[in-house]
């Protein structure tokens, strides 16, 4: 029996969240995401066409690549199957989707294998088979499809790098973050070099070549990385859509989100550092947010702040500016928002007389974001020599 091809593990991000009574029906565009060829998303697709023809769904399959695989052939069995177009290209023969025949067919579901694909010349209207889902889409026809994470626009270069392949087929990101749904498909390194060893990916002729190449173990654990990264953006997005107007009293811990303020006040730039350090190491986003109003900035404050934002972006953190009668609201409520975890403060300079008659920024922040359920870290301020940023 050959190793099924199924995927170890199948995750979900929607652009749009049902409701806790509501079951939301499959989108009109589902994107089955993998890291590598071999993870299972081809026979994903096909096992989803076959539940929605069993459900009665008009589903036909526009275009399959099988690669010759018996599993994923046998997951072609009673799906209707739309002819290729065969086309003549410098004296071969190639078989593509008839775009014109599915349009022609109108199911209400069409199976189109491989986004990324490039069309050979003259078998139809568009350059990239991207460009013939949307025309299916466009028509109204919904669309499954499958996509490897380096044919991703924004992620090519860095599967490049990673790889040392080059990266000639690629999708538009806005494409593939059009989908209703998308669905990484996943596996482990090992198991996909076990598949390979196989047969169940390539040809045993091109094995070797496979393994110690694209295939190599520290190549497919950074891939599979890019892919989960991916889909988790997506369902960040999704769990901020999902909050029609309002925002829960506490965070959800699903990733820690990191807030950090800033004032024109001496030091204020090592605090953003020492926030930049604590959001590395829990892998987590850092906002960067000034609140204008009675911070103390004077002078050349904004020159301070342009340093600050400057530092913001060099540390890989989002710069936000607020206007607000009362700082410490203004932060737990961006943090609510915005579904922090932790907020990173430095510590006062006030004197205790001014703390007495005005109250501490700092202590009135710890005592609305006890109450948000948001942690606090407050950080001592270093105030640098001069010349020192």
């Amino acid at each position: 029996m050959p190793e099924p091809d199924d995927g170890a593990l199948v995750r979900q991000a929607g652009a749009g969240a049902p409701s806790d009574l509501d079951v939301t029906p499959a989108g009109r565009f589902r994107v089955y995401l993998g890291a590598v060829a071999g993870v299972g998303k081809t026979c994903a697709m096909l096992d989803e066409g076959q539940r929605r023809r069993q459900r009665g769904t008009d589903v036909v399959v526009g275009f399959v690549e099988t690669h010759g695989r018996p599993f994923t052939v046998e997951r072609l069995a009673g799906l209707e199957v739309v002819p290729r177009r065969e086309v003549v290209h410098r004296g071969v023969t190639f078989g593509e989707m008839d775009l014109d025949a599915v349009l022609a067919r109108r199911p209400q579901v069409a199976l189109v294998d491989e986004l990324a694909h490039t069309n050979v010349p003259g078998s139809g209207p568009h350059e990239k088979r991207w460009e013939d889902v949307l025309s299916l889409l466009d028509a109204g026809i919904a669309v499954v499809t499958t996509v490897n994470v380096q044919h991703l626009e924004s992620l090519a270069d860095a599967v490049e790098r990673i790889t040392g392949v080059p990266v000639r087929e690629r999708v538009p990101d806005w494409v593939v973050r059009r989908a209703d749904q998308i669905e990484l498909v996943d596996s482990s390194a090992d198991q996909l070099r076990r598949r390979m060893v196989h047969g169940n990916i390539y040809a045993a002729a091109k094995v070797p070549d496979a393994l110690n190449g694209f295939f190599r173990t520290t190549n497919l654990v950074a891939l599979r990385e890019l892919a989960l990264r991916f889909v988790a953006d997506e369902t960040e997005e999704e769990l901020l859509a999902s909050f029609p107007g309002a925002v829960p009293a506490a965070p959800f811990d699903t990733a820690e989100r990191i807030l950090v303020a800033v004032t024109g006040a001496p030091g204020t730039g090592a605090v953003v550092r020492r926030a930049a350090r604590i959001a590395a190491r829990a892998k987590a986003d850092l906002h960067v947010v000034h609140v204008a109003v009675g911070d103390g900035v004077a002078g050349d404050g904004g020159q301070v702040l342009r340093e600050l934002r400057r530092l913001a972006e060099d540390v890989g953190g989002r710069w936000t500016e607020l206007t607000a009668d009362d700082p410490a609201l203004a932060l737990v409520a961006y943090a609510q928002e915005h579904q922090i975890t932790q907020i990173v403060l430095g510590s006062t300079n006030q004197s205790r007389w001014h703390q007495a008659v005005r109250g501490s920024v700092v202590q009135r922040v710890l005592r609305f974001a006890a109450a948000a359920e948001v942690d606090v870290h407050v950080i001592a301020r270093r105030v640098p020599p001069p010349g020192e940023g």
